[in-house]
């Protein structure tokens, strides 16, 4: 007898409604042009993909999809398969990269809440791998892993 399932069914919402799937993908094919072409990021990513470009670009739109039209398509680990990069990666190559993905994401939606809410959800990940790669417990995430880097509430008082 198979076991029933209880939990209850997750909400699939999409974080915006004028996301679609083409927009993951310009976004994502895009963002990891710019990638390529950058001097201290591109060697990062070419020695890790190299000959495997295509199978990472197919998986991060299932990440980004999964993220932002909340899809569950991606069963990935994201953290582990970065902490391989450990010692290679320093905290400045989080700004490149957010620098990096925040433009692509406000070049490709052109509807500003969408680009907004693009980017709200890398610096999210983004502050979740730097304080997985190179944070302690005490130590509080570098200010440009903000957009907006005025004090959040969970920041005030501190």
């Amino acid at each position: 007898m198979d076991p029933i399932d209880i939990r209850p069914a997750v909400q699939r919402v999409p974080l915006h409604g004028s996301i679609t799937r083409e927009d993951i993908a310009t976004l994502v094919d895009s963002f990891y042009l710019r990638i390529r072409a950058d001097a201290r990021l591109g060697p990062i990513f070419d020695a890790r993909m190299a000959g495997h470009w295509d199978v990472h670009l197919d998986k991060m739109k299932l990440f980004w999809a999964s993220v932002l039209l909340k899809s569950g398509e991606y069963k990935g680990r994201p953290v582990p398969a970065h902490m391989q990069m450990k010692g290679e990666v320093e905290t400045d190559d989080f700004r490149l990269w957010l620098d990096l993905f925040r433009s692509t994401a406000q070049d490709v939606f052109s509807d500003r809440d969408a680009a907004a809410v693009v980017i709200r959800q890398a610096e999210k990940i983004a502050t979740s791998l730097w304080l997985a790669m190179l944070g302690t417990p005490f130590d509080r995430p570098p200010a440009f892993l903000f957009e907006d880097a005025t004090p959040r509430r969970e920041d005030a008082g501190r």
